[in-house]
């Protein structure tokens, strides 16, 4: 089911495209099928694990491409992991192999194959079903040591079918994105998405926006992205009417992985003439939620549940709340696309999933009457409780953004003997922007309300930020 697409893709102009290396999606499939034979003549076997360092390169492709025809499950490895958490990733999955090539200090002592562009016609494959593993991926950790969450082929081939649903996605697109390959946008939408449906993709090495300006004037039809580089876009769009032309020609412009602010909403929609279309996910549920093609985008939500997912919101006890702008709680999810559960780790699972179906995604959010979402942030560190009042730190966060000398602004809730926990908030200045904490202590007070408003305020030249461009709140340091 999720590789129907690329067997029936024969034209040599749909293509997987990096800094390196072009490939036609015909190479891709000979390449991955004589790959997946590599594999079984070394002695591998359907549901073995291997391990393959995500490089941004054409080659990534092949090899996992080919692990599924072999019915192999990949472990995808972030090329700039630490030390210890690849010993802690290679440690916790175990796999019989390591694929690609090592970056400089990343030696292991698994046994390696190079990936190499062999080919071979396709032959007589068992049908492994939907239930069968395809991924283990490895969450973040920001609760503990990372956890590899197992995605079955039916999980991934179903939320592709859904998005394709959602954002009218064909093989006639092409898909430009510069997103790590060893996450679930990068990899699985980014890579295997294309893959599946039959449509293009060209993926930057670095995130460069003179680059993508020229893929769009070009050839790109949808582009991905996270919001520190939309906001990137959107500075330049502003500065560049020639490059807030080139922002303006695909038909879709889609971010994710964090909220996109509501000023980088407004500048590419008056440069550009585009609104930018959200979607929300995880990596054990894979996409829940997606602002339709079709519809317009409404700044700070990310859209209504994709076909066959089902959302709630619950609250501290795990009882339903109910929806409404104003309600606040726990987003769960069920639907196809979740996950079957953490690589060894049965309490975990049993922990973040009921009986019923429903995994507690541990973010909150609030549940519009139309079924659109909006999500304001991780339940364990962006629920505040001071004073008597239940406060999103994503709602301050984005009132702080909206102050005209603002860039961003990470807020979090510490504890006080007190309220219980007070506000605190950190702020990158816009170069040249001059506000105090008092004066962003009454921005906030005046447009939420006094309780709402931060009690300590730190100025910072940068907020630490992961990968995808998510904000690291573990890292902070009080405000003094």
């Amino acid at each position: 089911m999720l590789l129907e697409g690329l067997r029936s893709v024969h034209a040599a102009h749909r293509f997987v495209a990096t800094d390196k290396l072009t490939l036609d999606h015909v190479s891709v499939r000979r390449g991955a099928l004589h790959h997946a034979q590599r594999m079984l003549s070394l002695g591998l076997r359907a549901g073995d694990r291997v391990a393959l360092w995500a490089h941004p390169h054409a080659m990534t492709a092949v090899g996992l491409v080919g692990n599924l025809y072999a019915g192999l499950v990949t472990v995808p490895l972030n090329p700039s992991v630490g030390t210890r958490e690849l010993a802690h990733v290679l440690g916790d999955s175990s796999p019989s192999l390591v694929l690609g090539e090592a970056p400089p200090g990343r030696a292991h002592a698994l046994p390696s194959e190079e990936l190499s562009l062999g080919y071979a016609t396709e032959g007589e494959r068992e049908d492994l079903g939907d239930a069968h593993p395809a991924l283990v991926l490895y969450t973040s950790g920001t609760t503990g040591a990372p956890k590899g969450a197992v995605l079955t082929r039916g999980n991934i081939a179903r939320n592709l079918q859904a998005l394709a649903s959602a954002w009218d996605w064909t093989r006639e697109d092409s898909l430009l994105h510069a997103l790590p390959l060893f996450h679930v946008h990068g990899l699985v939408l980014g890579l295997l998405g294309p893959l599946s449906l039959g449509c293009s993709v060209t993926i930057q090495q670095r995130f460069e926006p003179e680059a993508v300006a020229t893929a769009l004037r070009s050839y790109a039809t949808m582009l991905f992205g996270v919001p520190t580089m939309y906001h990137r876009l959107a500075e330049k769009s502003v500065e560049d009417k020639r490059f807030a032309r080139a922002l303006g020609r695909p038909r879709l412009l889609v971010s994710g992985s964090a909220p996109l602010g509501l000023r980088e909403h407004q500048r590419i929609a008056d440069a550009a003439g585009r609104a930018v279309h959200e979607r929300y996910g995880l990596t054990e549920t894979l996409i829940n939620t997606a602002v339709r093609a079709g519809e317009a985008p409404r700044p700070g939500w990310v859209g209504r549940a994709l076909d066959g997912v089902e959302l709630r919101l619950v609250d501290d006890q795990r009882r339903p709340a109910g929806p409404g702008e104003g309600s606040l709680g726990e987003v769960c999810v069920r639907g196809p696309s979740v996950f079957q559960g953490y690589l060894g780790r049965d309490e975990a699972t049993l922990a973040a999933r009921d009986p019923d179906g429903w995994f507690f995604t541990g973010d909150l959010g609030c549940l519009a009457e139309d079924g659109n979402l909006r999500v304001v942030g991780r339940r364990s560190t962006d629920l505040i409780k001071t004073g008597g009042f239940k406060v999103g730190a994503g709602e301050v966060e984005e009132c702080l953004r909206a102050h005209p000398s603002v860039r961003e602004a990470a807020v979090l809730g510490l504890p006080d003997e007190d309220l219980g926990e007070r506000i605190a908030a950190w702020v990158v200045l816009e170069p040249g922007g001059h506000a105090t904490g008092d004066e962003l202590v009454a921005h906030v007070a005046d447009a939420l309300g006094p309780q709402k408003r931060p009690r300590q305020v730190r100025f910072v030249d940068a907020l630490p930020r992961n990968a995808m461009g998510k904000v690291v709140k573990a890292t902070l340091k009080a405000p003094t």
